[in-house]
């Protein structure tokens, strides 16, 4: 396992991200218990020691299934980050009862790393509202020593970056952001790398395969890259591009079985940066799949807990953009969807957009897709 030295920490270069654990019967609230502890202890055995949860990952069961599976092992033998859920302003005033409960649910008396979640256009506000008292609340859980490191992740503008950098300025010590080959240049993540930086921190990374779509790229686009490398699998193309950027410290990936997770610790067991011919011919297959109208979903899964129709959004949007990257000469099917679960069931409330940090118009996406499905 590669490490790299945060401050006067030794963190493995890859981390175990817990929004995509195992579940039982295809239900993200029901996480299976025994092959989470299972990951954890492979992960463990292969030197990974950093593991990254929230408050709403797994509707509210992620922080309570990774706490119990950690409980097995010496307190300092790993590190632990979770986040404070801004994304949903409700949370806000709830910050004292929300911190607690963490605490409780992960069964530790500190978090070796702590986040403003997902800083964005839509809550910085509330964030850095004095009366609200979010950062000077998290700040003083730092300065008692239940949060070691403070930090922010983020799927904002590099403007509301800045400004949230500049509030804080001194007082946050990384910055987690969606980065992969395939938002280089989407959505600015080359320019959000040189920011960070600019300011003297370590980038995080989230998102490194895209929610999974950057290991199933359209065949014409494989086989492309595998000319290049013949023995090389997608997953570590994605892996291999992240160890080419300078400041990234960290990585985390959502490994949701144990085969996943062998192939990436087999990925991360020594650094093969890109060279400059597999950057270029990365970089261009991207460019290619970025056609104007693409929907940058990563299945984050916060819309839909908004949704009154139940529907199954992130799942939706991965068969609208299954046309898009195709160039236009697929037809637009959808065979699998049950009655009232398919996107004309969607009523246009837009609550789903009040809380999707890629700013997707999703209303839009649904009507578009229903005058479209054959």
């Amino acid at each position: 396992m590669q490490y790299h030295c945060f401050q006067d920490l030794k963190l493995s270069a890859l981390g175990l991200g817990c929004m995509r654990l195992p579940v039982l019967e295809g239900n993200y609230g029901r996480i299976d218990m025994e092959k989470t502890k299972e990951l954890v202890k492979v992960a463990k055995d292969h030197g990974i020691n950093y593991f990254d949860t929230a408050w709403g990952y797994h509707e509210g069961t992620s922080e309570i299934a990774i706490g119990q599976a950690l409980k097995e092992y010496p307190r300092e033998s790993f590190y632990l980050a979770s986040k404070f859920p801004g994304f949903n302003l409700e949370n806000m005033a709830k910050k004292e009862e929300i911190f607690e409960k963490q605490l409780s649910k992960c069964q530790v008396e500190y978090f070796d790393f702590y986040l403003f979640h997902n800083v964005w256009e839509k809550n910085i506000d509330g964030f850095l509202d004095p009366e609200l008292g979010v950062a000077e609340y998290l700040l003083e859980q730092k300065k008692n020593g239940r949060i070691r490191h403070l930090g922010f992740s983020t799927h904002g503008s590099l403007a509301t970056m800045k400004r949230f950098l500049d509030a804080l300025d001194g007082q946050l010590e990384f910055c987690q952001i969606q980065l992969n080959w395939l938002d280089w240049e989407l959505q600015d993540a080359k320019k959000k790398v040189e920011l960070i930086r600019s300011y003297g921190l370590p980038v995080w990374v989230m998102e490194p395969v895209r929610g999974g779509r950057l290991v199933q790229l359209p065949e014409k686009y494989t086989r492309e890259l595998k000319k290049l490398q013949p023995e090389w699998t997608l997953p570590q193309w994605a892996f291999r591009f992240l160890q080419s950027i300078e400041g990234v410290t960290m990585t985390l990936s959502g490994m949701s079985d144990l085969q996943q997770l062998q192939d990436n610790i087999a990925t991360y067991a020594s650094p093969r940066p890109l060279n400059d011919q597999e950057m270029a011919a990365l970089l261009a297959v991207a460019d290619r799949m970025t056609v104007s109208n693409t929907m940058a979903c990563t299945g984050c899964r916060y819309c839909t807990e908004k949704c009154p129709q139940t529907l199954d959004i992130p799942w939706l949007v991965e068969r609208y953009n299954e046309r898009l990257f195709s160039g236009g000469k697929a037809v637009w099917t959808l065979p699998e969807r049950a009655e009232g679960k398919d996107p004309a069931s969607c009523i246009g409330c837009q609550n789903c957009e009040s809380v999707c940090p890629q700013n997707i118009h999703i209303s839009d996406m649904m009507a578009d897709f229903t005058a479209n499905l054959e």
